[in-house]
């Protein structure tokens, strides 16, 4: 059974491929909107208030003898608590999202350092090569990457008594950073690491 285009807006927040089923002659479409109760979920696990609008969409083709390259266009508008008065901050997020799916290089046998070539580039944009591509789980990562890191509603400023307006052209005291891959850690964990399919 061959992979089929999933050109129809799909409700869940899953799309698992399996890679044997995926055609190297063609591109793949796929398309997911998740319905409210995947993107209640999804929220949930990346910390937001709430997750309003998400759209996925794109296309999965081979690269060469044994790559795959995803591409494909999120949009999502996104409510955060803000860092200073945790009122409600809506934000848009409309990125281009890219992942070259590239087999593991062959393990060091003791004979020294692998040669240059086969050694993986440092590019956040590749991914180890699994049985399964699942377009959800990229759309998941892409999107906790893309949240603001400090979320702030128009005027909130800290004071020594509290809360206070910033005067126009003052810089604001940014807070304790927090860390902005604690989503994605939770996301991986619940995935139970790649190449899984569902």
């Amino acid at each position: 059974m061959t992979a089929k285009d999933q050109s129809e807006p799909r409700k869940s927040a899953s799309l698992p491929m399996r890679v044997a089923d995926l055609s190297p002659h063609r591109a793949h479409r796929f398309h997911l909107r998740p319905d409210a109760p995947a993107r209640a979920r999804l929220a949930g696990e990346l910390g937001l208030l709430a997750l309003r609008k998400l759209d996925f969409r794109g296309d999965l083709r081979a690269e060469g003898r044994q790559d795959w390259r995803l591409e494909a266009a999120l949009g999502a508008t996104v409510v955060q608590p803000c860092v200073i008065s945790a009122e409600p901050v809506s934000t848009r997020i409309d990125i281009t999202v890219t992942r070259l799916f590239r087999p593991p290089p062959p393990e060091d046998t003791g004979q020294g350092a692998l040669p240059e070539e086969m050694e993986m580039p440092e590019d956040d944009s590749i991914e180890p090569l699994g049985a399964v591509i699942d377009p959800g789980a990229v759309m998941a990562e892409a999107l906790a990457l893309a949240l603001p890191d400090y979320p702030r509603a128009p005027g909130a400023g800290l004071g020594e008594q509290g809360f206070v307006v910033t005067p126009p052209g003052a810089a604001p005291t940014e807070p304790e950073r927090k860390n902005p891959f604690a989503a994605l850690e939770a996301l991986k964990k619940r995935d139970g690491g790649a190449g899984e399919g569902g």
